[in-house]
């Protein structure tokens, strides 16, 4: 598709990559946080501290495996994979902790859990829901989406631990997204789409 190839040439920048300076956040969540605003039993917490254990485990391997694939870490592929342990882990986290805590457990994780930086399926599905968007409309939105999420982390090294200079790089990527969105979008199918991604803005975690 004509709009495919237009959108991947708005986000080939070149990089001018440097080495990130100051010391590394610990990746992973810190869970002895959520663990001080709640009231685990002994047996929860062995339980607990056992499955956070278990899938940071596997979130470091899979960092590890993408380092070793050599050249630059694949920060999408590496994402989607996260994303998914976080969906195992709260699903087995269901047989420890009771309705109540597993909702606070699940808003801590997602304002401390490096997210990826795009709009996720429940948005997307607004999206085409709302704006009603044609097939060949939303297949741009998904495309501008894929370009502008690989495009923020391949300057993962240039931005990396400058939060000022991150929202920099985001919002110039936004803005080539919601262009080549706004040139495959009818007007009206536009100003809908606009208004449902109003909200979304650069965040940092917590």
């Amino acid at each position: 598709m004509k709009h495919f190839k237009e959108i991947l040439i708005a986000f080939s920048l070149a990089f001018i990559l440097f080495s990130c300076s100051g010391e590394n956040k610990k990746r992973g969540i810190d869970f002895s946080k959520f663990k001080s605003e709640v009231t685990l039993t002994a047996e929860q917490n062995k339980k607990f501290d056992e499955i956070t254990t278990k899938y940071q485990k596997q979130a470091e391997q899979n960092y590890e495996a993408a380092k070793a694939q050599g050249g630059e870490v694949d920060r999408v592929a590496l994402g989607i994979k996260n994303e998914a342990l976080r969906e195992e882990q709260a699903k087995e986290m269901t047989t420890v902790l009771d309705a109540a805590q597993m909702v606070k457990f699940n808003q801590f994780v997602d304002e401390h859990a490096r997210k990826r930086p795009r709009y996720n399926n429940a948005l997307l599905e607004k999206i085409k829901t709302e704006a009603q968007l044609t097939d060949e409309e939303f297949a741009v939105v998904n495309a501008a989406n894929d370009a502008f999420e690989k495009a923020f982390n391949d300057a993962h090294d240039v931005y990396h631990g400058n939060n000022d200079l991150a929202k920099q790089y985001w919002d110039k990527f936004d803005a080539q997204r919601k262009e080549a969105i706004k040139k495959a979008l009818s007007p009206e199918h536009y100003a809908a789409f606009e208004n449902v991604v109003k909200d979304v803005k650069f965040t940092t975690r917590k």
